[in-house]
């Protein structure tokens, strides 16, 4: 009867040691390369309406990629993405998690994407629009803050719809709620606390595009680069992606497929 708990033992702890093999494990040249001061400095950009909604998502990984390299985590802050590019050069920061798009690409390698932050639409109680394919019609008015990711993107596509311009995101609720615009566009992690403000609205589902999340490094950091795609895909694997946004209480933000 012993033979069955001890063989049990056995199953649970292979199971236990595949999965603490599937964690990056860094070489000693790694880390020297990864953490050249001896800590693992992230760049990270001060708060912004989707930037300041992901930041602790940011710390959790960070922190987690310097438990895994076995060195201390470090946190270099920058108050503009200007200046957080701008400083890639300069030796200030090992690692950065960001929003990527093609400017910041020429500055900086993403080796990853992590997470996807959903751009969709937010409606009024009792609104007839129940998809995102109703929203496209003539007479629709759409709330965006002015310049912003929603405001380009559907500048670019909207064929019959009517933008209406705020300047924040706050703005886009007010229009919103007084019934001045007929949907508001965003990024969905702010879209669902503007909902909570709006007792009876919706999110609804789908979405007009997504801002992808990445690791990067400075260009031509090409050893830190590698480094770095193999944790975030065993991140995502793991589970410790999708762990770190429940923890931050994001909604609208999804993890991305395994690459």
């Amino acid at each position: 009867m012993r033979t069955v708990p001890r063989l049990m033992t056995a199953v649970i702890g292979l199971a236990f040691g595949a999965c603490a093999n599937m964690q990056t494990v860094s070489t000693e040249n790694e880390r020297r390369v990864l953490a050249p001061t001896g800590k693992l400095r992230i760049g990270l950009l001060a708060d912004s309406p989707v930037t300041g909604e992901m930041k602790e998502v940011f710390i959790d990984l960070g922190r987690e990629l310097a438990r895994r390299i076995g060195v201390q985590f470090d946190v270099v802050g920058y108050p503009t993405v200007v200046a957080l590019i701008e400083s890639a050069k300069s030796g200030h920061w090992d690692m950065t998690f960001m929003g990527i798009n093609p400017d910041r690409a020429k500055y900086i390698d993403f080796c990853a994407t992590y997470a996807e932050v959903e751009v969709g639409y937010l409606v009024p109680k009792g609104s007839l629009i129940a998809t995102i394919t109703d929203v496209d019609r003539p007479g629709i008015r759409i709330a965006v803050q002015e310049k912003g990711g929603a405001d380009v993107r559907l500048t670019a596509t909207l064929q019959s719809a009517t933008i209406v311009r705020g300047s924040t995101i706050a703005d886009g609720v007010e229009m919103l709620g007084s019934g001045k615009a007929d949907a508001l566009a965003a990024a969905k992690t702010l879209l669902f606390p503007a909902s909570d403000q709006l007792p009876g609205s919706r999110v609804l589902k789908g979405r007009i595009t997504a801002t992808e999340f990445g690791i990067g490094v400075p260009k031509g950091h090409n050893v830190a680069a590698s480094y770095g795609r193999k944790f975030i895909e065993d991140a995502k694997s793991d589970g410790f992606v999708e762990a770190a946004i429940k923890r931050a209480g994001l909604r609208g933000v999804v993890v991305p497929p395994l690459r």
